[in-house]
């Protein structure tokens, strides 16, 4: 039986809406899209809930009309901005010797109680990246293994509570309920990725309007995350303020002559900001300078970032760009130049079954990728937003939702139903005794009274 998913991409300049019916094998048929500008949001965080629940709104309309489905929960994404990583462990007994699933929920939790998180943050994303096995490294999956002891690393992301809340009551104020959160570039490198570059280790970077994500994979798993409050919309701003031309203009210069390849010396007319019935030429060269100095500061910074995650040797299938701002012409050339020489390429999402032309777009990739998020597992194991516990073989989904909620919840608060059944016998044993002892003390009584 297949499931109806709403993916609601919530980005700095754009919303986007995507509804799509997954079948049981995991497959994924998109049945409708909406985009609509974003309002109410600064830097990835809600600035104003009504604006942003309106724009969410739009969105959402265009994409149920599309669909012709009435979705009532959704999964959205989430900027970087607010979020806070870190790295824990945790280590437990195998009483049985053999890890089974409650052995690999139990060690993760662990990882989490050990964590230091701050009481104003919430965790995003429990991802762990080196399971151990008595004393071998790297395991990959452990369940059903035979082990005296299993211990875990885990990378946690975590993000204000406050923000979180935001989110929640701006979609909510679009008339639909949040059902999970992503990351936003944890979804775009779902989007994106392959096997082997998630194996060999790469860097994922979606540079959007007014943001640059950035997220490592090492070994399946991710191991680094971090923000950059720069996009395409400040290469607008520099151009407006370097040519004196208002901002509407200086967007459509970018678009229409933003290149980092060679200048040309073409002169361009344009009006001036304050007095737009006056016009004034400008060379394509000073653009191109202009676009040149910015960008190539932004891959500056997010090298910077690379080399301080200590992860830079580990890139073995190197850098992969997405989001709007990776489509600049010759981006690709002066990102190998910055990264010193490291492979890059240019990813849009991968295809699937009724995926829209629009939607090919590299601006895209993390609304799809929250479509993917919600019909598998991206990694083996993960801990989310709703503390549930999220793996590679969870099927079906009503099956998943027994073990993962209600596990948990035995070892620290068993239900009445639970208590009543694992005492359904026992109490009866002890007032069997103590019914016997009472008899006992009753004749010796009476015997010492008789005698």
């Amino acid at each position: 039986m297949s499931k109806t998913v709403l993916a609601i991409d919530i980005g700095s300049t754009k919303i986007c809406a995507i509804i799509a019916e997954v079948s049981d094998d995991g497959s994924i048929a998109i049945t409708g899209a909406g985009t609509s500008k974003a309002q109410g949001l600064k830097k990835g965080s809600i600035t104003n809930i009504e604006l942003a629940s309106k724009s969410i709104k739009v969105a959402l309309s265009d994409a149920k009309r599309v669909s012709g489905s009435d979705v009532k929960t959704a999964i959205v994404s989430i900027s970087g901005a607010y979020t806070k990583s870190l790295n824990s462990n945790g280590i437990v007994n195998i009483q049985n010797k053999e890890i089974s699933f409650k052995e690999i929920e139990r060690v993760m939790q662990t990882s989490l109680y050990n964590a230091n998180i701050p009481n104003e943050y919430d965790v995003l994303h429990a991802l762990p990246f080196n399971f151990k096995v008595d004393d071998q490294d790297y395991i990959e999956d452990p369940l059903g293994m035979n082990a005296s002891r299993l211990e875990v690393e885990t990378h946690i992301i975590t993000t204000q509570k406050s923000n979180l809340s935001n989110f929640k009551k701006a979609v909510r104020g679009a008339g639909v309920e949040v059902e999970n959160i992503v990351l936003n570039g944890y979804a775009s490198s779902i989007a994106t990725l392959n096997t082997d570059e998630k194996e060999l280790g790469v860097a994922v970077i979606d540079m959007g309007g007014n943001t640059s994500n950035i997220i490592i994979h090492s070994g399946n798993s991710i191991r680094y995350n971090d923000f950059l409050g720069v996009g395409s919309n400040h290469v607008t701003s520099d151009l407006s303020m370097a040519l004196h031309t208002p901002l509407n203009i200086a967007d459509s210069v970018k678009l229409s002559y933003g290149s980092l390849l060679t200048p040309s010396n073409e002169l361009i007319e344009l009006p001036i900001i304050g007095d737009e019935t006056t016009t004034h030429e400008v060379s394509l060269e000073v653009v191109h300078n202009v676009v040149y100095a910015r960008v190539e500061e932004t891959l500056m910074i997010l090298a910077q970032f690379i080399e301080n995650s200590g992860l830079k040797d580990q890139l073995g299938a190197g850098i992969v760009l997405t989001g709007g701002f990776s489509k600049m012409e010759g981006i690709r050339d002066l990102a190998i130049a910055t990264f010193g020489s490291v492979p890059v390429r240019l990813a849009r999402p991968i295809e699937m079954s009724g995926l829209f032309d629009s939607l090919r777009s590299a601006e895209y990739s993390s609304a799809v990728g929250l479509i993917m998020y919600s019909s598998t597992s991206f990694t083996p194991y993960e801990i989310d937003v709703n503390k549930r516990v999220r793996h590679s073989n969870e099927t079906p989904v009503a099956q998943s939702n027994i073990n993962f909620k209600e596990e948990p919840e035995i070892p620290v608060a068993p239900s009445e139903d639970e208590k009543i059944d694992k005492m359904v016998i026992l109490p009866s044993k002890k007032e069997k005794k103590s019914d016997e002892a009472g008899t006992l003390v009753k004749f010796w009584n009476w015997a010492t009274q008789l005698f």
